[in-house]
């Protein structure tokens, strides 16, 4: 999703549509596996119940809600500190406050020695992920001042994206893909052309573009082309960073709400439910969990599509259905959403949702796709590096050491 918003596509997918033909999938097959029983009833049979379990049911609306929410704010949060660092504050967020509360829920099942220790270990994770934030917003602000910015041009208003050594005169191809990876070939990722161009290209305005005429632009040499024209210049807004790191931490509160109303719906904790009524199946309970969280993303990507935020473009409906291009992409990454939490839930309601909660290994590929694909930290500033490394080491440990905290459930 982040690969197509920086190629301009509007942050509204249609991901949620297969996550949810995900969780009728799986609860129509695994879900009707084997007879129905008075404790263990299948998926249909317990969908006929839902009168019965009703406060269950509400749980796991409450839980996809939560998640749908922290999944379309985090669109947001990857255009302003990146996909690693987003997913990594995130992930230890959802671990530390979730795990903390489904370690209580699950009757203390987990080694209790063993997993906040590594509990710890995401704290300090976070914080060091707040410290590669602002060291890599400082990087970023110090190569527009390079030399010309290391971002300049001349001509309209708008025809930003070419660095000092980049000015030849070509124009730029301005149609949506191409446009993107023209700009990935013209400049060198890390170097502020390339923060420039992203710019120019993404749907979601991070960074300010202000004009000034050359006399105004104070220290910078601009080559004999741009002398005595207006010229443009790229600077990063002063509080994008701490807005991002605001939404981030949203996100995550957002993301920390959903595995324990998950486990409170299958497991019933609270005894909600009258006596004699099975508790909700996981796969009946994945199932009103996506339902809700699918109608919600619905909503408020409508609304979004007319009163957008962030810069990003307004639309309409009619255009947005006609409009496929990349939206292969959005449908791959719901498949790949929709599987992962299956998989999550079914582990956590084995072996305690507390360990379940180690799935959170994704920042670790998301900080590789980051920096290779995407171009973030490089030729950032030896400080950045050291602190990127101590935020993934720090998160490496975390979770062996909440795996190594595993315990079994006595009733499933």
């Amino acid at each position: 999703m982040l690969y197509m918003e920086r190629r301009g596509r509007l942050p509204q997918h249609i991901s949620g549509l297969l996550i949810a033909l995900v969780a009728v999938f799986i609860a129509v097959t695994i879900g009707q596996i084997g007879e129905s029983k008075p404790g263990m009833p299948n998926f249909f049979t317990q969908l006929s119940q839902v009168q019965d379990n009703w406060p269950s049911v509400q749980f796991a609306v409450a839980g996809g809600i939560a998640l749908s929410l922290g999944n379309m704010i985090c669109q947001y949060a990857w255009a302003f500190v990146g996909l690693s660092l987003a997913n990594i504050i995130v992930c230890c967020m959802i671990v530390v406050l979730g795990t903390t509360v489904n370690y209580f829920l699950d009757g203390r099942i987990n080694k209790a020695e063993v997993l906040f220790p590594g509990v710890a270990c995401f704290v300090v994770a976070v914080l060091l992920g707040a410290a590669v934030n602002s060291s890599n917003a400082k990087d970023k602000e110090e190569k527009l001042k390079i030399l010309g910015g290391d971002f300049i041009t001349h001509g309209t208003k708008g025809d930003i994206g070419m660095s000092r050594d980049d000015i030849s005169g070509k124009a730029s191809p301005r149609n949506g893909d191409h446009e993107y990876e023209d700009a990935s070939s013209q400049a060198k990722p890390g170097t502020a052309a390339f923060i420039a161009q992203v710019e120019k290209t993404r749907s979601i305005k991070v960074r300010k573009i202000i004009r000034r005429q050359e006399s105004k632009v104070h220290g910078l040499k601009f080559p004999r082309c741009c002398r005595g024209s207006n010229v443009f210049v790229t600077q990063v807004a002063g509080s994008s960073s701490f807005i991002g790191l605001a939404i981030v931490l949203f996100a995550g509160v957002c993301f920390f709400i959903f595995s324990p109303a998950f486990n409170l719906a299958s497991n019933d904790q609270w005894h909600v439910l009258k006596k004699g009524v099975p508790h909700l199946v996981v796969y009946t309970a994945f199932f009103y969990f996506y339902l809700s969280g699918f109608v919600l993303a619905i909503c408020v990507n409508v609304w979004l599509l007319y009163r957008p935020i962030a810069g990003v473009p307004a639309s309409t409906i009619g255009a947005y259905l006609k409009d496929w291009n990349g939206r292969h992409w959005a449908l791959l990454s719901g498949l790949l959403c929709g599987f992962c939490n299956a998989f999550q839930f079914i582990g956590g309601q084995a072996a305690g949702f507390a360990t379940a909660d180690a799935v959170m290994a994704s920042p670790l590929v998301c900080t590789f796709w980051d920096i290779v694909i995407f171009g973030e930290y490089r030729r950032s500033s030896t400080k950045t590096y050291l602190l990127l490394a101590g935020m993934l080491t720090m998160f490496v440990i975390a979770i062996g050491v909440l795996l190594a905290s595993a315990g079994h459930r006595k009733h499933t």
